[in-house]
């Protein structure tokens, strides 16, 4: 077995930008990649002529509260306004608010156009400058909202409650990969628990993956694999904020940086497998991420033998029918029972005739002490 931190583990990623860098980073530590990206490579889809029009409305009266969400949006929004010969008509407009900004990458983007923000927060959570707000008196006030890629429509309503003028702008919406395939396979893998851990880098990659699962019918066995077994990390907490209407628990580093997430998966999931060692038949069997030895020798398994292997380890001892082992199988492999009777032949090859013991009529269990 490898000294590499992420040997025997896969991992997916969903990341469209920047996907190479990340890549990379987690297979120098050994893990294998499944790459499913679930946004477009290019996510600045920009309606030029509607931003142009929310530009000359933002210009048509003064704002007295501006708030950036994020540093891509703002840079494109202002990009785009110095071709129309408006940034510096923009860039002074705003520049008399008050500016509110998201996170640092908000903050530097301002900051390269001259403007300068009053108050953020640390969290980088967009719930958390709405809070901010709602905390004052809003009667009267003109709130300019750059949107950041979803629409914050609902948002810009609640403050609407609160007495205040909402103008959003949608400088881009973010859109699906073009090629869903991809990603239909990622879900395909997390429902059977065929990858360790899955890596989100943007909210809407959380959203669209979900929505993928919905289409293929597999959103309940990806919620329960993420609750279960397969480890949801994510760059940081506003892209981790996106599982809570899930019920899927995930990990995020303290500071959001890609190295910093690969950090900590490194950490993670080792120590998560470190504690699937049992003793079986007179042996030592240990599991670390895909790899399995057995008094210490690796031990090579094919998909259909090692599915067995882990719907047998989930409780050791306890009987598990045939049907079950059957559900358990990777999919393509033939659905009969005598499917299950090779896995367990395979698997008994593998390991020795000893380990695993048929209870007849009923299925089969390790042979764990009792």
């Amino acid at each position: 077995m490898s000294d590499l931190p992420l040997s025997g583990f896969t991992i997916g990623v969903t990341a469209a930008r920047r996907a190479e860098e990340q890549i990379a980073l987690l297979e120098r530590r050994g893990a294998s990649v499944v790459h499913a990206p679930a946004l477009s490579v290019d996510p600045n889809r920009i309606d030029e002529a509607g931003l142009r029009a929310a530009t000359e409305d933002v210009l048509a009266q003064p704002v007295d509260i501006f708030v950036a969400t994020t540093g891509i949006g703002l840079k494109s929004w202002f990009t785009a306004a110095e071709r129309w010969g408006l940034l510096d008509d923009l860039t002074t407009h705003l520049g008399g608010a008050e500016i509110l900004a998201r996170g640092p990458k908000s903050v530097g983007a301002l900051r390269r156009f001259g403007l300068r923000e009053l108050w953020a927060p640390e969290s980088e959570a967009f719930d958390d400058v709405l809070l901010h707000l709602r905390g004052r008196d809003l009667r009267g006030r003109r709130i300019v909202v750059q949107e950041h890629g979803q629409s914050l429509s609902l948002a810009a309503h609640a403050l609407r409650r609160l007495g205040a003028d909402v103008t959003t702008v949608a400088v881009y919406r973010v859109e699906g990969a073009a090629d869903p395939e991809p990603m239909f396979g990622l879900i395909e893998a997390v429902a059977e628990r065929r990858v360790h851990a899955v890596t989100f880098t943007a909210a809407p990659a959380i959203a669209a993956m979900m929505e993928a699962a919905g289409t293929t019918g597999h959103r309940d066995e990806v919620v329960g694999a993420f609750q279960a077994d397969v480890i949801a990390s994510c760059v940081g907490p506003v892209t981790a904020a996106a599982f809570e209407m899930w019920g899927v628990p995930s990990i995020y580093p303290d500071r959001s940086r890609l190295a910093a997430m690969v950090k900590q998966l490194e950490a993670e999931l080792p120590s998560r497998a470190a504690g699937t060692s049992i003793d079986v038949a007179g042996h030592t069997l240990l599991l670390h991420g895909d790899d399995v030895l057995l008094d210490g020798v690796e031990v090579r398994l094919s998909p259909a033998p090692y599915a067995v292997l882990q719907a047998l380890l989930v409780n050791p001892g306890t009987v598990v029918s045939r049907r079950d082992l059957l559900a358990a199988l990777p999919s393509g492999t033939a659905g009969s029972e005598h499917a299950v009777e090779m896995a367990v032949a395979r698997l008994r090859a593998a390991l020795g005739t000893r380990v695993v013991q048929t209870v007849v009529k009923r299925g089969y269990r390790l042979a764990v002490a009792s």
